[in-house]
């Protein structure tokens, strides 16, 4: 299979979903705002466009992803051409929007999965739960979304923080996270696109939800560096974007990318992505 895609937002887990798309013959399209992540884009296989700022020509367009991030109005891409992506439903084979598992809320440490309910408690949760039904509500239009744990991958992860200054391992009891590597996020999209289920969410997260201090001690470990102190949540000097992730606890089910679309992990747990990524450090 192969066709066009356009990607509004191609950032990190675009950039590796083209590069996985490339070699299989496709075409894609990649908006930026800054024109200095042309050459980035280019070289993930994507053509890139200016936007907003040039024109999205969405003739031939076969396949939509979207990772724009959404604002207090929804999302930006649906504000800007809304009426011409309803014209076009018919057009698409397969629409991806990027969410993000912040819209479940927080959950004391309790599992979730794609029929929990939204209830989001932070202002980036309520905005992506408002994203997600613009997207939803356009009628005929094959959307799938995809609710992503925190991401991590070649030069985004523990290892560049180890060695800032004032590295911390910040202590909640009871606290965990969840995470996928930008490899897997590309294969989950990658099969949806085979097998398009309009109307699918898709929770795309790893099987080992745990405490962000694990995390950190063992890329300390495979770089043989000092274990930063623990420092208790409460005491910490935090921003206020940074305290917020740590106000929402849940466990996060991925059982549908593998029952439904086949998919299985590159990067079950943390382990082997981090040391999957020493190779890259």
């Amino acid at each position: 299979m192969t066709g066009t895609l356009f990607s509004f937002g191609h950032g990190y887990s675009a950039q590796a979903l083209s590069q996985l798309l490339k070699p299989q013959g496709w075409r894609i399209v990649g908006t930026t705002r800054d024109p200095a992540q042309s050459a980035t884009i280019r070289a993930s296989g994507a053509e890139p466009l200016i936007w907003p700022g040039q024109t999205p020509d969405l003739d031939g367009v076969t396949h939509l992803l979207i990772s724009t991030s959404p604002n207090k109005n929804g999302d930006p891409v649906l504000a800007a051409l809304q009426d011409e992506i309803s014209a076009r439903a018919a057009q698409f084979k397969w629409v991806g929007y990027l969410s993000t598992t912040a819209v479940y809320g927080d959950h004391q440490g309790e599992w979730v999965d794609e029929t929990t309910p939204p209830t989001p408690t932070a202002e980036r949760g309520r905005w992506r739960v408002k994203a997600e039904e613009q997207w939803r509500n356009i009628p005929g239009l094959p959307v799938h979304i995809f609710r992503l744990a925190g991401i991590y991958g070649p030069g985004r992860g523990p290892f560049s923080k180890l060695k800032r200054a004032g590295m911390r391992r910040i202590i909640k009891p009871g606290q965990v996270f969840s995470r996928i590597h930008v490899a897997d996020i590309a294969q989950v999209l990658a099969a949806s696109m085979a097998a398009p289920n309009p109307g699918a969410i898709y929770n795309v997260c790893d099987d080992e939800p745990v405490p962000p201090q694990d995390v950190i001690s063992y890329a300390a470990e495979l770089q043989g560096l000092p274990l930063p102190p623990a420092v208790p949540f409460d005491e910490a000097d935090m921003t206020p974007m940074a305290r917020s992730f740590y106000n929402e606890n849940k466990r996060v089910r991925n059982d549908r990318i593998k029952d439904e679309l086949g998919v299985r992990l590159l990067y079950p747990d943390y382990r082997t992505g981090l040391e999957a990524l020493m190779k890259d450090v």
